[in-house]
């Protein structure tokens, strides 16, 4: 098993954010080959799974694409900014007392330096509805790459 530098990167910063409780950690569910590479690894699209560090009962699951090649293999690829993101309810929800109407409760690094996919949990009371952001910090025609998802707080196994 080898480790690009922005994997362990990821894996050092997602324990830090994951310490304060800003963020939580991802574990990857797999990876599919989307171009060959005779030198380095190949092009993928990988899928992360993560659970909501403080509401119990999301799961999230987010894509991402992945550079691969001779600088993909180092670390020093930039990762394109295209992902897709989906939450769901995966137990019984329970929402802290006092539930900020916004907060990051994901971010990975996509490139090097100063590039990220983040995803944002926001709350829509008036539906009873979170409501879970995935961004690109990169803007690509003066919009971030973006991707939502929402999940029902409703009741799980009668309760």
């Amino acid at each position: 098993m080898s480790y690009r530098l922005p994997t362990l990167c990821r894996l050092v910063l997602g324990g830090l954010l994951a310490c304060l409780g800003t963020s939580a950690f991802a574990e990857q569910v797999g990876c599919v080959t989307t171009e060959w590479k005779l030198i380095g690894s190949n092009h993928k699209v990988c899928v992360d799974s993560f659970s909501d560090p403080k509401i119990p009962g999301v799961t999230c699951h987010v894509s991402q694409a992945r550079t691969g090649g001779v600088s993909g293999s180092f670390g020093l690829a930039q990762d394109p900014s295209q992902f897709s993101l989906a939450c769901r309810q995966t137990g019984p929800i329970t929402l802290p007392a006092k539930l900020p109407k916004e907060a990051t409760v994901f971010a990975e690094d996509t490139s090097i330096l100063f590039k990220e996919t983040r995803v944002v949990r926001m709350w829509d009371a008036a539906n009873n509805t979170l409501v879970y952001l995935a961004i690109s910090r990169k803007l690509i025609d003066g919009a971030p790459a973006n991707s939502v998802s929402t999940v029902p707080v409703m009741p799980w196994g009668g309760r």
